[in-house]
């Protein structure tokens, strides 16, 4: 495969552009970083790259649920090492959780503290999420004016001092001003008395990690924000769903025509319980990784359109963290590293359930830009940014530690074969090359009123 000039204009040919829309054969005509046309296939005129038929374009994933952590825990993870791994995992725009850092986003200084941090450090482009905690309502419309997606809140301890979790009257609150300036909520569902009434987690036992947190907390927490949902009309997303027993209640909001979206993430779709060992507190997420009769109903959830997008939840921590030594449960962090993985995790399982590389594309790119308000992603139309990645759906490669970019090596993916390799990934009409640090700090667009 040929490589860009430097040069305004370039050609991009191959057999197979794929966005939500689908995918057809053509020329991706590239101009001052941004599409200016899809040319038929054999159009005349120069062409720069030629990409191999058994290669495909796929437009750039918006990664919409990233810990970076950086600044106050940048040994967990760091703009640098996040954005390099999300490059090479075919990402070409992150999202940046407000929590794990250290000030969190939850005020105009914090917000300022982390756009310091990430000024010349991004392979890829970079958007920032907003906390709602106690105390902070007055901050909100601030922030919300300064450029943040959205916001953020736990309905239980979130797991660091500084990230406090809203009751439910903090809840209503936040919602309701939200609502007013019509911005967004994202919600970390699950219900701290439900989980307190569970029996605790310790040891090595997996199945007494996965009792600890049972579906019904999620459940109980998701109707928690659907009753707040009615009562403000707060635009309302919840994050890494793992219990399909909440899909009805979530079809039920939608049916009654309440503003409410879901995600999940990869390790949800492609992990069971069952294939969970003790003591292997690498697979240790909360909500947990469930069995695969939950996992088989999360997919039809995706394929009945009530959840909408896939995102990593790419939140890592330093080794000693994961307590790998005692592979207690209780003990350990509870986080996934996966921004890397996502696309070939996602792709190996989803290509076995028939589903297509138009559907990541839907769930993976347009849903999570849709969700953020960022205009000129998760498509490759006209006008566009030119952010795509250079795939090998049919290659396959087994999954090792130390080849993963991300600041610790650690993943419960290795040592396993996952289809789709990524040789390249372009952002803004070039390719992302090793040490690169052209990413650009996004705002959302105004929400229009339809």
């Amino acid at each position: 495969m040929g490589m860009a000039g430097t040069g305004a204009r370039v050609v991009v040919r191959a057999r197979r552009i794929v966005t939500a829309r689908g995918e057809r054969a053509g020329r991706l005509v590239i101009e001052a970083g941004r599409v200016a046309a899809i040319d038929a296939y054999d159009a005349v005129g120069t062409v720069t790259v030629e990409i191999p038929d058994s290669q495909v374009v796929l437009v750039g994933l918006v990664d919409s649920h990233v810990h970076v952590n950086e600044p106050g825990r940048t040994e967990w993870e760091g703009f640098a090492s996040a954005t390099a791994a999300a490059a090479a995992g075919g990402v070409t725009t992150v999202v940046d959780m407000p929590l794990n850092s250290i000030p969190p986003t939850t005020t105009i200084a914090g917000l300022r503290a982390k756009q310091a941090a990430a000024a010349g450090q991004l392979a890829v482009d970079l958007a920032l999420w907003g906390g709602a905690v106690p105390g902070n309502l007055a901050e909100l419309p601030r922030l919300h004016e300064a450029g943040v997606v959205g916001f953020k809140c736990f309905l239980l301890p979130s797991g660091v001092p500084e990230f406090g979790h809203l009751d439910r009257d903090g809840l209503r609150a936040a919602m309701a001003e939200i609502a007013r300036f019509d911005g967004l909520l994202i919600a970390h569902a699950e219900d701290g008395a439900v989980i307190g009434a569970a029996p605790p987690p310790t040891g090595r036992s997996y199945a007494g990690f996965l009792a600890s947190r049972p579906p019904a907390a999620e459940n109980s927490a998701i109707d928690w924000l659907i009753e707040a949902m009615t009562e403000t009309g707060c635009r309302t997303h919840v994050v890494h769903l793992s219990s399909a027993t909440a899909l009805p209640a979530i079809a039920t909001a939608r049916d009654q025509g309440l503003p409410l979206t879901v995600e999940t993430c990869p390790h949800y779709l492609t992990l069971a319980a069952a294939d969970v060992p003790d003591g292997a507190t690498m697979f240790k997420c909360c909500p947990p990784i469930r069995d695969a009769g939950n996992q088989d109903d999360l997919w039809q959830g995706l394929a009945d359109g009530l959840i909408d997008l896939i995102v990593s939840d790419h939140s890592p921590s330093t080794l000693d963290l994961k307590h790998l030594d005692t592979g207690d449960f209780g003990l350990a962090w509870g986080g996934i590293s996966s921004v890397q993985l996502g696309l070939p995790a996602v792709w190996t399982a989803a290509s076995r359930r028939g589903f297509g590389l138009a559907d990541l594309a839907r769930w993976m790119s347009a849903a999570p830009a849709g969700l953020t308000g960022l205009s000129g992603k998760g498509s490759l139309d006209v006008g566009a940014d030119a952010d795509f990645s250079v795939l090998a759906p049919e290659e396959s490669f087994v999954v090792d530690p130390r080849r993963l970019r991300h600041r610790n090596p650690m993943t419960p993916y290795a040592g396993t074969r996952l289809s789709g390799v990524v040789h390249q990934t372009w952002l803004a009409g070039r390719p992302v090359e090793l040490g690169d640090r052209r990413g650009r700090l996004l705002r959302p667009s105004p929400v229009v009123a339809t």
